[in-house]
């Protein structure tokens, strides 16, 4: 009489279900800790050759702002807006870039 259920060699095509738990256990261990790496990260932009630079943290919080006086033109507030818009995105751009970066590393089919 055979086994009663399970599968052939102990496990998901001949890997034993404990060490595939551990694995698991391993790799969510090592995404917590490259998102926590990125949290604590800072990340830097400038726009209008420097008129304008922000830092934001790897959890997307504005930590920093800085505007050059240069930069300030009552008759052209648009610019100055423009400018704060584009330094922001492009600084959350390349937060986005380097979780892409850090869960690429783990290759989970459907996660990115």
């Amino acid at each position: 009489m055979g086994k009663r259920g399970g599968f052939p060699g102990g496990g998901f095509g001949g890997m034993n279900i404990n060490n595939l738990m551990k694995e698991a256990k391993k790799m969510q261990a090592d995404i917590e800790k490259s998102q926590a790496e990125i949290t604590a990260k800072d990340f830097e932009a400038t726009a209008g050759g420097g008129a304008v630079k922000v830092v934001v943290s790897g959890a997307k919080f504005i930590k920093e702002l800085t505007i050059q006086k240069e930069a300030v033109d009552p008759d052209d507030v648009e610019m100055l807006q423009d400018l704060v818009t584009t330094c922001v995105n492009e600084a959350l751009r390349k937060v986005d870039e380097e979780q892409a970066a850090q869960m690429g590393r783990f290759n989970i089919p459907g996660l990115m």
